[in-house]
């Protein structure tokens, strides 16, 4: 079986990290880009503006 190529991260607010609105986005595993923080410009639609939204762990999973 292959290995994954990719890794599942969560974007959240820069400004207000504990805001209910977060994304999920893809991440590469491997290579230069693995080991970059992701920053990216979103729309927030608590704030109704497009702010940045950088990396954070996801939370722990519960069973």
């Amino acid at each position: 079986m292959a290995k994954k190529s990719s890794i599942k991260v969560r974007l959240v607010p820069e400004n207000k990290t504990d805001s209910p609105f977060y994304y999920y986005v893809k991440k590469p595993s491997k290579g230069e880009k693995a080991k970059i923080k992701l920053k990216l410009k979103k729309y927030n639609p608590d704030t109704r503006k497009h702010e940045y939204f950088i990396e954070k762990k996801l939370p722990p999973h519960s069973k």
